[in-house]
């Protein structure tokens, strides 16, 4: 069993011992805690409520019950939206004016896994500080249930996935007309999750009338290993091999990652998803980007080609939409295909990503593999170096960071180096003596050479 406490959330397999997996006393436990916080922020005297959404998990009802429960006896009121995408859950916290929102997903992680997502009051990801607050509470003794009179309520609001998809359709740079006239065929795999309900839905608002559904029965039955990367993909990738659709969209289990698949069968490569919107919002919005640290460099050139400004935050959605805010960016998000645009809100969004993709591609006139070939080639390499516990991984990367002092250094997250043509970026874990390596260059071979090369001196330094 499996149970990771972080500020982000709270994630773990479902069942076990209390405190080793996500037992239903973990989540009660880390749900009150949650709610002893926002309550410090509610008025005196302003309603108390959160927002509740869920993806199709099959340990979701359960997950669901317990933490409306709980927000009940904490003295919340609720609302609770049903099966959700990670987005629509973020954008009716402020639809609601709520004291924040709980999203009960584990993303992309396999379907014995499930999670508490917790918002603030603007449907945006805890930070840091509030994060930590919550794990300290949960092992205080400082919660405090609702007495009989002061006990919340539960109301069921299902209209959010409808609002979502209309306040998509009302961006100014999505072009209904266009993308109903170019008369796309567009293959969806939603892996039998939420995004099965609204991605669908969005497309025939969009004005596309021939869709090709795999996997869209929200039955949380995932009908196959659920991150939306190449080795998952095979199913749709042959389907479009065969030219059955002018473009695959396949979403993860909470819709807030958007992988693109061309239409022969080949993958866009989830760092382009970003990219590639980028490169349209740009061009009708000009301004800086921002994306992680580990992201591919194609997102900085993109924008500088634009006379644009592009900033690297570090690895964590709350970073990037804290740098986004700093810089007052037009467009950011991180390569695992997460668009972040603040026209619509602040968190990744596959909906805002599926219709601002369409429009680019029925305005270029362009296959989607045209389109793909348009923009600089990277390869991004992902590797790890296995370390003894006695060592000092942070004197490992501090030592790295001083051998390689005359290439460009940024430290804000683990230690990255830029040089002429690629990069390396060097991140501890938090749980094991492991350095996780990031690298990139015009060709995998040489994103590969390169983190073999950090290793050698890595091993040499121990």
């Amino acid at each position: 069993m499996s149970l990771i406490k972080s500020i982000s959330g709270i994630r773990g397999t479902i069942g076990g011992v209390p405190g080793e997996g996500l037992s239903p006393i973990d989540i009660v436990k880390f749900t009150a805690a949650y709610a002893t916080l926002i309550s410090r922020s509610v008025p005196e005297g302003a309603p108390r409520l959160v927002v509740v959404g869920r993806d199709a998990r099959l340990s979701g009802p359960m997950v669901e019950s317990l933490v409306t429960g709980t927000l009940v006896a904490m003295g919340f009121d609720v609302v609770n939206i049903g099966l959700a995408s990670t987005p629509t859950t973020e954008i009716a916290v402020t639809g609601e004016n709520a004291a924040g929102g709980i999203i009960l997903t584990a993303s992309h992680n396999p379907a014995q896994w499930n999670a508490l997502k917790l918002l603030n009051s603007k449907g945006e990801f805890l930070n840091d500080a509030e994060g930590k607050e919550v794990l300290r509470i949960a092992e205080s003794d400082e919660i405090e249930f609702a007495t009989v009179d002061q006990l919340g309520h539960v109301y069921v609001n299902e209209t959010y996935n409808r609002r979502h998809i209309e306040s998509v359709l009302a961006l100014d740079l999505v072009d209904t007309k266009a993308i109903a006239e170019a008369n796309f065929t567009v293959a969806v795999d939603a892996v039998n999750s939420v995004g099965g309900v609204v991605i669908p839905q969005l497309l025939r608002a969009l004005g596309v009338k021939n869709i090709v559904e795999l996997n869209c029965e929200p039955t949380g039955r995932f009908a196959h290993t659920p991150e939306p990367i190449p080795a998952n993909l095979t199913q749709i990738s042959e389907l479009m091999a065969d030219g059955k659709a002018d473009v695959g969209f396949v979403v993860d289990p909470d819709v807030d990652r958007l992988a693109i698949v061309m239409e022969n069968g080949e993958m866009f490569v989830e760092e382009y998803t970003l990219v590639s919107i980028a490169d349209y919002v740009l061009s009708h919005t000009p301004g800086s980007t921002v994306s992680n640290l580990s992201s591919s460099r194609a997102l900085r050139d993109v924008t500088e080609a634009h006379g644009c400004t592009y900033s690297a935050a570090a690895v964590g959605e709350v970073n990037v939409t804290t740098k986004m805010k700093e810089t007052g960016a037009v467009i950011g998000g991180e390569g695992n295909g997460g668009v972040i645009y603040p026209a619509s809100h602040y968190g990744r969004d596959a909906l805002v990503g599926v219709a601002l993709f369409l429009t680019l591609l029925a305005k270029s006139g362009k296959k989607v593999s045209e389109l793909r070939k348009t923009y600089p080639a990277y390869e991004i390499a992902k590797n790890k170096i296995e370390l003894t516990p006695e060592i000092d991984v942070d004197a490992i990367l501090e030592a790295v960071k001083q051998k390689y002092s005359g290439e460009r250094i940024t430290d804000i997250d683990g230690v990255k180096i830029d040089f002429a043509d690629s990069w390396v970026h060097l991140r501890k874990s938090n749980t094991e003596p492991i350095i996780r390596i990031y690298s990139e260059a015009h060709t995998m071979a040489e994103a590969d050479a390169l983190a073999e090369s950090i290793k050698a001196v890595i091993a040499g330094m121990i």
